[in-house]
Parts: C-alpha cells; structure tokens; sequence
C-alpha cells in the first residue's frame, strides 16, 4: 500500500477530483492505517463497506451485459483500487494472522466475508488481477483454509474458482493443508460447490483446436512428460479421501424437493441465468434470501409482507429445485473425469457399491427427462462450463457419465433391471451361444429397479428427439458405448428388438437431419449394432428396400468418410466373416439379397474407399478423431491380405496415382503413416504380435510399389 499512503491525503483529493477517483485512494489510506497490527479493525471494515459499493457495482454492470464486449478500461473504480495498492493490502490483511505469531485482534467474519468479495469483484473486471492472485500460491493455499468456516465457504469458494481457472500451472492438492479433513468437514451443498473447484484441478487442461491436438504433437508431449500429470495425481489424492466417492453418489442421486409452480422452473430461469453464473453465485441469492426472510419474519408474521420482500420479487419460486440440478452437474462432472482416469477400475468397483446407476434411474422420469428441451446450440466440447441452461447441462453430463461408465467396462450391464439381464440370457441360449461372461458375473443386487433398466429409458427419449437435437449426438455415445468392446450378439438383438436399428436408418436417410455431429455419432453406432450380426444386416435390407434409399444411404457415407468409416470398416469385417460362412444358407441368401454387403463385395468399391481413406489424412493432420481412417485403410488391406490380394491393391493404388498425375501422392503418405502407426500404436506394452507382422507385411510391400 506503500503507493497511496507517501501521497498526502489533501494532494489524493485534489488530484482524485479531477481524475474522477471517487475517493478511491484516501479510503484505501484509511483502510491501511485502520488495518495495521494496532489499528482498528472495526473501523477498518467500516472503511471497506464504503468502498466496496464502488466496485461491485462495476462488477454487476459486467455480468449483466455482454462480457465479450467489455473491456477493463471500461471499469475504472476497479482499476484504481489496483492502481493504489487495494488487491495487495486486502491480500496482506486476510493473511495477516498467519504471518505473525502476535496476539492480535480477532478477525470478524463479516470482515472475511467482505474482504473476499471486494477481490471477487475485481477480478470479474480485471482478468490481470486474477492472474496476479493465482501466481500467489501461498495465498491460493491460504484461501482454502478459510474454506472451514462456514459463513466463509461460498465467498472462499468463489473466488479459488475464478483464480484456478486462469492459474497457469495446475494446484497439486496434495500441497493444501489437511485437504481429507477440510472435504470431511463439508455439507453436502459444500461439498457439491467444491465439485467446481475439483473440476479445473483433476481436469488434463483444454488444448483448444490447434496442432496440439494432433498425434504427433500428443506424442511428443507424452515423451517429454513421462511421468503422471499432475490432474492424475490430483485425482488420487481425491479418491483417497475416505467416503468421497459415497458421498458423491448420494448428492447425484437424491431426489429434488418440490417446490410450489416447480413444473415452470425452467421458463421462469431463462432471463436469470444469463447472469447466474454458476451454482455459488446462486447459493450466495439463496443465502441472502433466507436470510431476509428470516429477518423479516422476526419483525412481522403477516406473510403477504414476506412475500413482498424486494430480493424476493426477483427470485423464482423455484429455486431449489434449480439449485439441485446445478449441484448434480458438477458432481456428474467430476465422476465422469474421474471414470476416465488411470484409477477406472477403482471408480467403477465404488460407483456400483453404491448404486450410482440404480438411483440415477429412478430420478430419470421425474428430474433427468422430466421434459424434452431445445438443444440446438449446445456445443459437443468437453468443457463443463458450456454456455447453456442448467437443465441442458445436467442432461449433457448425465449423457457423459452413462457413456464413460459403459466403454469396454463389465459393469455396463448394470445399466438393465433384472428381467433385462434375464432376457439377455434367454437370447444367449435361444442362440445356442455362450452367455458373456461379464453378464455371468454381474451383481443382480447392483443392476437397476423398476419397469425399465436405464438403457432402454435413453432409447426411448432418444427416438423422440428432434432430428437435429444435440441430445442425439450424446445419445448415440452412450448406447453405443454399452456395445464397444467384445461383439455381443445378444447385446445387439436386445437393441435390435428395440428398434433401435430401424430409429438410426430413418436418421440417416429420412429424417432430413444435417448434423455431422450427430450423423457421425449414428454411423458409429450403426456399425456397432450391426457387425457380424446377419439380423441386423436383414433388418437393413428390409428398411432399405429401394434404390432410391440405398442411393440416399451411399450419399450420407460418401458425404464424409471421417464421419462414416467406421461403419464401413464394419461392413467390410463382416462380408469378410460372412463370406467364411457359405454353409449358413441364412448368411448365403443375405449375401445374395443385401444391397449394402454386395456393394462392398465389388474389389472397386473398396478401392475407391481406400483411395479416399488414405488421400483425406496425413502424419501432421492425424488427431484421434480422423485416425480412424487410417485403421480403416489397414483394414481393408489386412482383409485383402488375407486372401492373397494385396499386391494388387497396391499396385492399383500406384496406378491411381498415374491417372491423377502425381506420383507418389498416395503411396508415399501411406508409408510415412504406416510408420507412425507403427511408433504410435506397437510400443504400448500390449500383445500385439500377430498385428506387427501384418502390418510389417503392409508396410514391405507397400514399399516395394514404391
């Protein structure tokens, strides 16, 4: 503070007049002299209300319009509070206590509190001081203990939050003081606003669109770093804080209190949320509102002057009910990151214990798809803080969760009730096949209540939403994610006897839909449901009964092999497969009858895919959205391999080059990417013989065409 108090206090009056300080300055020399080890810290909190009006009002201006557009010029009572030392001496005034060992006078809350929120304010309008407080790390460590005392957890958590989210290196929780005790000691509803916080620290940071994304870059990156993230030992840290994990699924699944006109939350939320950011700002709303009417009922019982109280008026009616669906989306979050972590196994074994799935079913039809919601710009990012509804949000990480819980995981089977395990396995011995052994070893005890397992509720919402609706897109990643893995004919008849495979061809050819997104996420699943599964190939020929609709069929997959090639490289294993089978007069009468098999039977067919396949992608553009057409090139070329035709691929593949006049084009980007399959792929300490020298056979040959 040494800026404001060598200025005599008549030269800052003068001078401020002009400059239009609104007395800025001689506050905060009265703040500095009032706030010294003797000094008066009534006194000095008096000092710190007059001030404080000056910056929250320029920090609502922020909030309530449009953020992109401001500018922190625009905001000049916040800039000089800086100018003049007052982020610094509120820092130096909250950290006091801890930086001598004096007796020294108590420090109220309510100074706390206001301390706190005046740093809050400031930073909204000036990014420049929250970067200032986030390379602070002692007071970044300091903040979280005043995270013990109640009165001071949401002005706390508020502001670690925004100073996270900007803070360069990531915080090791291990470095916050008795950080197992500190989570114990929390609420519920504390806990669930800690979820915002743990988010940006177990979280691996957003690379953005860039050529970090790439492979390449990705693998350089792992090589220099070697050893875990920090997110990922931040994420054992948290998982080894004993009841964490239970607690986090009671939040997730307890039901919502209804409140009077709940049914119109939503409607009556629209406008508020434009400048709610976030679930501590609207607990900081309800705080204030129980508080007023706690105040208000002391000085009159007449409840027609309650509810004419003025914060009250502005509040909808229903804002618990609100409040619970924030909460649930940052507790969503945070498992969700965490099933996706090294510790998987660990997450997944506590997470059924105790019966996440189960209770998340049971609030589908009340909370989850209460109603069907308009979708149309919600982004596919995997940022949690997307600019959307609470109710998109919540339906969003909800998707997330099932599809992370479901990928190549046993407890997938989790998502059905009883009588639906129970069918799977009738499926299994009508078929006379082997029940899968995960579905053998499911706890029953653990699986869903109810008329209807988890699964088939998505089904059925999923057939109803809009063509377009994002919803689709995280729909499509779920259910499918409960197929990926192993191919289980059973778990595709049991979808297949939904309608799920007759739902996704009307998407792709009927329904007029123009989503890549959601058109990816449908041949993807697509290819999932029907691999090597000959009713699902005779369900296609009978919704795909015309030219026509073949030829509409072919547009859509022609339109982006990065979106559709997946299910081409499905077709293409399951020709290879069927036509194994000749004895099987089922599969040979599909062979015969399927537009779709006897179009990929053509050898030019699959070379036009090939030649697509390897021309749209290169070492430098691989990202682990478009490498999948690479593994479908290998497949193709595995298949042809196989039955002795792969010199000929190849030299058709030379031959294409010719006709388009520019040697080498294909073949030598065919070879640079076999190489790196080759590093990215093979060194990953797996059993992957029998792969290496299929595709070191490739690689010879494709050489030797070179």
């Amino acid at each position: 503070m040494s800026r404001g108090t060598q200025i005599p206090e008549v030269l800052l009056q003068e001078r401020g007049g002009r400059a239009r300080w609104h007395g800025i300055p001689v506050l905060l020399r009265r703040l500095y002299e009032h706030s010294q080890p003797n000094g008066d810290l009534v006194q000095a909190h008096v000092v710190l209300k007059e001030l404080s009006p000056l910056l929250s009002s320029e920090a609502m201006s922020f909030v309530t319009e449009d953020r992109k557009s401001a500018q922190e010029s625009t905001f000049p009572n916040t800039y000089t509070f800086d100018l003049f030392g007052g982020v610094d001496l509120l820092v130096e005034i909250l950290m006091r206590p801890t930086l001598t060992t004096e007796k020294k006078p108590q420090m109220s809350d309510d100074l706390i509190k206001d301390c706190l929120s005046v740093l809050y304010n400031c930073c909204i309008c000036s990014e420049g001081v929250t970067k200032s407080l986030a390379s602070r790390s002692d007071f970044v460590l300091f903040l979280f203990t005043l995270m013990t005392n109640k009165k001071t957890f949401l002005q706390t958590a508020t502001l670690i939050e925004d100073i996270l989210g900007v803070k360069k290196e990531m915080i090791n929780l291990e470095a916050i003081p008795n950080l197992a005790g500190l989570v114990q000691s929390f609420d519920q509803q504390q806990l669930a606003n800690f979820c915002r916080i743990l988010s940006v620290t177990i979280s691996e940071p957003d690379l953005g669109h860039d050529d970090k994304h790439t492979l390449l870059a990705k693998n350089a990156q792992q090589r220099r770093n070697g050893s875990p993230s920090q997110a990922e030992v931040n994420q054992v840290t948290i998982l080894n804080i004993p009841g964490f994990i239970e607690r986090l699924c009671r939040l997730a699944t307890r039901k919502v209190s209804e409140a009077t006109g709940a049914s119109d939350f939503l409607q009556e939320l629209e406008d508020w949320y434009t400048w709610l950011d976030n679930a501590l700002v609207l607990d900081a709303l309800m705080q204030m509102a129980t508080a007023e009417a706690e105040h208000s009922s002391a000085e009159s019982s007449d409840e027609s002057v309650l509810a004419a109280s003025p914060l009250r008026q502005r509040l909808p009616q229903s804002m618990k009910v609100v409040h619970e669906i924030m909460y649930k989306v940052e507790v969503l979050y945070v498992l969700c990151v965490l099933l996706m972590g090294r510790q998987r196994n660990q997450v997944h074994r506590m997470l059924a214990e105790f019966r996440l799935i189960p209770g998340l079913n049971n609030l589908f039809d009340k909370l989850i798809w209460r109603k069907f919601t308009s979708s149309n710009h919600v982004l596919h990012g995997q940022n949690q803080n997307c600019d959307c509804s609470p109710e998109i949000s919540f339906k969003i990480q909800f998707l997330r969760l099932l599809q992370s819980f479901s990928d190549h995981h046993e407890n997938k089977y989790l998502l059905l009730n009883v009588q639906e395990l129970n069918e799977l396995s009738a499926i299994s011995l009508k078929a006379n096949i082997p029940e899968v052994e995960a579905l053998v070893n499911t706890d029953r005890s653990l699986a869903c209540d109810g008329k209807k397992g988890l699964l088939t509720r998505l089904l059925t919402v999923m057939k109803k939403e809009p063509p377009d609706s994002s919803f689709r897109f995280w729909q499509a990643r779920a259910v499918e994610s409960f197929l990926r893995g192993a191919t289980s004919y059973a778990d595709q008849v049991f979808l297949l006897k939904r309608g799920l495979l007759e739902h996704i061809l009307f998407c792709i050819i009927d329904s007029g839909c123009k989503s890549r997104d959601v058109l990816q996420s449908y041949f993807d699943l697509l290819g999932e449901l029907m691999k090597f599964n000959i009713d699902a190939f005779q369900r296609f020929n009978k919704y795909v009964n015309t030219e026509e609709k073949f030829q509409t069929f072919l547009t859509q997959i022609n339109s982006s092999l990065v979106d559709s090639n997946m299910l081409v490289r499905c077709i293409v294993l399951s020709l290879d497969r069927f036509e194994s089978q000749t004895d099987d007069m089922r599969v040979m009468e599909m062979l015969s009858e399927c537009l779709l098999l006897s179009y990929l039977a053509r050898v030019e067919n699959r070379l036009s895919f090939l030649f697509r396949l390897i021309n749209i992608i290169n070492v430098q553009t691989l990202t682990q959205e478009n490498v999948s057409c690479l593994n479908t090139s290998l497949v193709i070329l595995m298949v042809a391999r196989r039955r002795g035709e792969l010199p000929s691929y190849l030299r058709a593949l030379r031959e294409k080059e010719y006709t388009e006049r520019y040697p080498g084009c294909l073949l030598n980007n065919f070879h640079q990417l076999l190489r790196f399959w080759q590093r990215h792929y093979l060194n990953k300490d797996k059993d992957s013989t029998c792969l290496e020298n299929v595709i070191g056979s490739i690689f010879t040959l494709s050489y030797c065409v070179i």
